[in-house]
């Protein structure tokens, strides 16, 4: 994918696989799917509570990769790695309204939002600068697979 594909890839609405390395004597890296935001140009945003084992692992590890795809023919998926920016404790309103919009419809992220209020308290929005993306996009390849079936 060109510089712009992948960032509108990961810019459009996809359940990502976050991955954090852990110190964990024997574990592999936490990978864990959540909802996220990002802007072409900016900083990708993660929400999670600040107690969590997530939470620790990025305190930690002070970066993180999310790997976002398309599971429909022909597969996409952009992967992307860098360090965390900032922490907004709590998280703030507006980031979390703007996360729950995204994912759902503007009702039912309402309902959720409300449903939800107490996690405002106990919600870390966390900022990750992309550094390192890895990208494929397998069109082409599908495209000549299709030519060689008979």
């Amino acid at each position: 994918m060109s510089n712009e594909e992948r960032e509108f890839f990961l810019a459009d609405v996809h359940v990502g696989v976050l991955g954090v390395a852990t110190a964990r004597n024997g574990h592999a890296p936490l990978l864990v799917p959540v909802w996220y935001r990002y802007t072409p140009g900016g900083e990708l945003v993660v929400q999670t509570g600040r107690e969590t084992v997530k939470a620790q692992l990025l305190r930690a590890a002070g970066r993180f990769s999310i790997c976002v795809q398309d599971e429909n023919p022909p597969y996409r998926y952009v992967s992307v790695e860098g360090p965390v920016t900032s922490v907004s404790d709590p998280v703030p309103p507006a980031e979390r309204k703007a996360i729950a919009h995204r994912y759902l419809d503007p009702q039912e992220a309402d309902s959720y939002l409300a449903a939800t209020a107490r996690q405002l308290t106990d919600d870390v929005a966390i900022h990750m600068r992309p550094q390192h993306w890895r990208t494929a996009n397998f069109a082409t390849f599908a495209a000549e697979f299709a030519g060689t079936v008979s």
